[in-house]
């Protein structure tokens, strides 16, 4: 397969372009919340599966692979993506943890089987154009030892694991479990994501207590909330409230229009600020944490619903002013990592 040549931002509406992949992110978040997590709590990043889908556009697999990830993508041509992968690198994940944060990375990985056959730009595609670790490794090989057959996938899956460790300050361990793997995988698409930043007004630990929190199949815990008295942005739709809390931001004030939302679930509610459907967005050097609060406990289902089917949802429900909202609580989270098989 000859890769694709290097997208012509002159004929690509990239803002466009980018506008599709939030509505697909919608899309992808409605079918996880319908399914994993609907009675749990689930974090996705739609960027991060931008990504390793763009990359996989570009690899050997023929054209029905690259038209059925266009079709999905809703792109019209891989230049069409690569043009949004190349302004997601360089505004989304621009560091600014050198002026006061919050500090982004990302890192691109492509392992091909070294019996495929491949273009000879591929290679010059994924490292300069995408950044990527690119190498030929051996899936299909086993060799025998002691009676037992070793398999060379196993080694390629110790390495991919390492590579996710190393790029994600050692936070993502065993990311591929054993069997995830084998000697019938052709290429893997990795892209590792590592995000952390402070609130901008940040929570006293002081008024951090137990409160009452209410799930959505009626029964309630007792679980921390945080706990402010400052101004929020917090604007109220029809049937919605939307919360937007921003981190800290580094010094740069330029001021980019382009923004990608990643994914984030709950499946409770409270009396308070109840924790519906969130995302975290990056517009530019702003980097912000929404929250989407149904107004009844039974509604989270077809809020998002209404997300996914609406077309610049997010773009059109943002809270631009601070109003008083007396004592403030949303529940404390923490947001760690895992693979569903």
């Amino acid at each position: 397969m000859k890769p694709s040549s290097f997208p012509s931002k002159s004929t690509i509406d990239v803002e466009k372009a980018n506008n599709n992949q939030k509505d697909i992110a919608l899309i992808v978040s409605k079918n996880l919340s319908s399914t994993k997590a609907k009675h749990s709590n689930s974090v996705f990043s739609p960027v991060s599966i931008n990504s390793a889908l763009t990359l996989a556009a570009s690899c050997p697999g023929g054209s029905s692979v690259s038209d059925e990830i266009l079709s999905f993508l809703r792109s019209s041509s891989t230049d069409e993506l690569n043009a949004v992968f190349s302004k997601i690198v360089s505004v989304v994940f621009a560091d600014h943890s050198a002026n006061g944060g919050p500090k982004i990375s990302s890192v691109n990985g492509v392992w091909i089987d070294k019996t495929l056959p491949i273009d000879s730009s591929l290679k010059d595609l994924f490292e300069n154009f995408f950044k990527a670790v690119f190498d030929r490794v051996d899936f299909r090989s086993k060799v025998s030892f002691l009676l037992l057959f070793i398999c060379f996938a196993e080694q390629v899956r110790r390495e991919l694991n390492k590579w996710a460790e190393d790029h994600t300050n050692g936070l993502i361990k065993d990311l591929l479990p054993r069997g995830s793997i084998s000697s019938l995988t052709n290429c893997v698409y990795g892209n590792a994501l590592y995000f952390k930043g402070a609130w901008q007004v940040p929570f006293l630990k002081s008024n951090t207590r137990d409160r009452v929190f209410h799930l959505l199949n009626g029964t309630s815990v007792a679980v921390p909330f945080m706990s402010s008295y400052e101004n929020q942005y917090l604007k109220a739709y029809d049937g919605f409230k939307v919360l937007r809390i921003p981190y800290r931001q580094g010094d740069d004030e330029t001021n980019h229009s382009f923004s990608y939302q990643q994914g984030l679930f709950g499946d409770a509610t409270s009396h308070s600020f109840p924790f519906g459907q969130g995302g975290y967005s990056t517009n530019g050097s702003f980097s912000t944490m929404y929250f989407y609060l149904p107004d009844k406990n039974d509604e989270l289902d077809d809020l998002v619903k209404t997300m996914a089917s609406t077309s610049g949802f997010l773009d059109y429900h943002v809270p631009r002013c601070k109003v008083l909202v007396n004592e403030f609580r949303i529940p404390k989270f923490k947001i760690a990592y895992g693979l569903d098989n």
